[in-house]
């Protein structure tokens, strides 16, 4: 397992290959590379907190093309660029992904991480597959909706609310569930929460 985008030339982190590598990582830095995990104010995270990763290293872009303004957001003043990716730094420096910051849902003023609810969710015994993304809401701004392939067609929405109930922070729970007979994918099988959002 490894971790890279096309903004990194594109390997960032890798699984080392002496047989230390961790599963379910994305290993450690190559060389020549630093890796940071951010909080929103740009200040590093304690180890085993979640945060955006920041990368800076001789493979890291020079900025996009003729763009200026998007180097800008994606790179700060000391050549760190934001991955928009979140992550966990465990203290022997593996780092585990657990998921998007496009994705986040935002519930009165709290952070939801999707990834943690499909975990959660995908445990049911009647879900073969879901997703969770956030919808408008006029109070909390935001609320968690699930989407959900049904491995039992007997399911239902409260089953799986109740079930998120028993394992979730209240607000975390999704208000809305929405079954689907597949979900949309990228061409590589990631689900594909944008189009679900839309």
């Amino acid at each position: 397992e490894a971790y890279g985008l096309s903004e990194t030339s594109p390997a960032a982190t890798i699984n080392p290959t002496d047989g230390t590598h961790r599963m379910g990582t994305i290993g450690l830095p190559i060389p020549n590379t630093d890796l940071k995990i951010f909080d929103d104010e740009r200040k590093e995270v304690p180890t085993g907190e979640r945060g955006e990763i920041g990368i800076k290293g001789p493979q890291v872009m020079a900025g996009y093309w003729q763009r200026p303004e998007a180097t800008a957001q994606a790179i700060d003043a000391e050549g760190w660029f934001k991955t928009g990716d979140v992550a966990i730094l465990a203290e022997d420096g593996f780092i585990r992904l657990v998921d998007r910051i496009k994705d986040m849902i935002n519930v009165s003023g709290f952070n939801v991480y999707p990834n943690e609810i499909d975990d959660v969710a995908s445990q049911h015994e009647g879900i073969l597959e879901c997703a969770a993304v956030g919808i408008p809401n006029e109070v909390s701004g935001e609320t968690v909706k699930l989407f959900v392939v049904k491995s039992d067609p007997n399911l239902t929405a409260d089953d799986v609310i109740s079930h998120c109930r028993e394992h979730l922070t209240a607000y975390k729970v999704p208000k809305e569930v929405e079954f689907r007979d597949d979900l949309p994918k990228t061409n590589v099988g990631k689900i594909l929460r944008r189009a679900l959002r839309d």
